[in-house]
C-alpha cells in the first residue's frame, strides 16, 4: 500500500514512480496506490491543502516561521493528530480490509496513524518512509518508521544523529519516473520541440507556486537585460499565467499548457529556474539541468536550495530588479554552466523509485 497526499504534485508523482517500480521488481504483489486526501472528508482535504496553498501564496514567511517551529522530530502535534483522526475513517477502514505487507508513505501525514493502528494490533503492515526533499523535517518522524528512504548521505548522518538505526536508512534519491533517466539527446528534443536547435541556451522555467503576475515580471526583467534565451514557461493548467505570457509576444518566449513531456523538455533545456520542489528538482538533476533558483518558499524549498548552492549546481536570486543581470552573466558564461551540469549529473540518483522498491521488498522477505 503506497500513500501520498495531493499537497501539490510532488508527493503523488514519487507515489506514481515507487508504485511502477514496485510492479516492476515485484510483479506477483497486490500494489494500491492512494491519495490519503481522497480518503478522507472534502473539508479536511480542502482545509488541508488550501491552508498550505494559501500560505505559500500570501504568507511564504509564515510558512518558514511555521517549518521551523514544528521541525521536532519524535514530536507529535496533538491538535495535528486529532485532525487526522477525526477525518481517517475511510482510510481505516482501507487499510484494514487490505492489510498490507508494507505501507510506503511519500508524504507524512499518516505518520500517527499507520503507527497507532500496528500497535493496536489492527495492521502488521512495516512502515516505509520515503522522504521527498533533500533535508528530513520532523514531520516525518513524527512517529517510528521501519525503513527510512532519504535523498542524500548528509540527510541519513543526520537521522543517525538522532539515534535511529544505521539499517534502517537507505540513501535511495527522490523517486522519480523512469523516463527522466532516460537519455535523450538536447538536439533531438529541441528539433521535435519546435526549438533552434543551434541557436541560444533554453531557460526552462518551472512557474509552479508563481503567480502569473510574477512569472510575467520576470520574464519582462529577462527581456530588458536583453537576455539571449530560448525562454519556455511551464504553465501547467494556469490559464491565466499562459495567456499572461503570450500576450508579451516576444519572439523566444513559449508558454506551456498542461504537458506529459517534461522530461523532453527538460532534455531540450540548458538551466531551470524557478522553485526547487523536491520532486521538481530531483527530476531535473537526471537530466544534467543547472539551477537559478528565484524567491524559493520559506522551508522546504529554501533547503532544497541551499543543497543546490552547496553541491555547485545553482545560483540564487532573491532581488527581481537584479535577475536579468544575474541571468544574462550566467548565460554568458558557457564553462560555468557546463560546470553546473557535470554536477547536476554527479548528484542525479535515476534509479531512486528502483532503489526504494528494493527496500520494499526487503521489508516483505523480512
Amino acid at each position: 500500500m503506497i500513500l501520498s497526499a495531493s499537497v501539490g504534485a510532488g508527493h503523488l508523482r514519487a507515489a506514481e514512480a515507487v508504485e511502477a517500480a514496485c510492479r516492476a521488481q515485484y510483479p506477483t504483489a497486490t500494489v494500491a496506490n492512494f491519495d490519503v486526501l481522497s480518503l478522507m472528508p472534502p473539508a479536511f482535504g480542502t482545509l488541508y491543502r488550501d491552508a498550505y496553498l494559501k500560505m505559500v501564496g500570501r504568507a511564504p514567511q509564515l510558512l518558514g516561521w511555521i517549518y521551523d517551529a514544528t521541525d521536532k522530530p519524535f514530536h507529535q502535534d496533538r491538535v495535528r493528530w486529532k485532525l487526522e483522526q477525526a477525518g481517517s475513517a475511510r482510510l481505516l477502514r482501507m487499510l484494514r480490509e487490505m492489510d498490507p505487507d508494507v505501507a510506503v508513505r511519500t508524504h507524512f501525514l499518516t505518520t500517527a496513524l499507520l503507527d497507532r493502528e500496528r500497535r493496536k494490533g489492527r495492521s502488521r503492515a512495516r512502515i516505509v518512509t520515503v522522504v521527498t526533499d533533500f533535508e528530513v523535517h520532523g514531520f516525518w518522524l513524527g512517529a517510528p518508521s521501519d525503513h527510512y528512504c532519504v535523498a542524500t548521505d548528509e540527510a541519513r548522518a543526520h537521522l543517525l544523529q538522532l539515534g535511529i538505526a544505521a539499517d534502517t536508512i537507505t540513501v535511495t534519491g527522490i523517486p522519480t519516473h523512469p523516463v527522466f533517466g532516460e537519455r535523450k539527446p538536447r538536439t533531438a528534443m529541441r528539433r521535435k520541440l519546435g526549438l533552434p536547435t543551434g541557436g541560444p541556451p533554453v531557460l526552462l522555467i518551472s512557474a509552479g507556486g508563481f503567480g502569473a503576475t510574477n512569472v510575467r515580471q520576470m520574464i519582462e526583467q529577462l527581456l530588458a537585460a536583453g537576455v539571449s534565451a530560448q525562454i519556455v514557461t511551464t504553465c501547467g493548467r494556469n490559464a491565466a499565467m499562459k495567456h499572461s505570457i503570450e500576450k508579451l509576444g516576444a519572439p523566444g518566449i513559449h508558454a506551456l499548457g498542461f504537458t506529459t513531456e517534461m522530461d523532453e523538455w527538460m532534455s531540450a533545456a540548458d538551466v531551470m529556474m524557478g522553485k526547487p520542489g523536491g520532486l521538481t528538482t530531483a527530476a531535473s538533476l537526471c537530466k544534467g539541468l543547472g539551477w537559478i533558483v528565484v524567491n524559493p518558499i520559506p522551508g522546504q524549498e529554501e533547503r532544497n536550495a541551499i543543497y543546490l548552492l552547496e553541491q555547485g549546481v545553482g545560483v540564487w536570486c532573491n532581488n527581481l530588479h537584479t535577475l536579468g543581470y544575474n541571468v544574462r552573466a550566467l548565460l554568458g558564461d558557457p564553462a560555468r554552466i557546463a560546470a553546473m551540469q557535470a554536477s547536476a549529473r554527479r548528484l542525479a540518483r535515476p534509479d531512486a523509485a528502483s532503489a526504494v522498491a528494493a527496500v520494499v521488498t526487503r521489508q516483505i522477505a523480512g
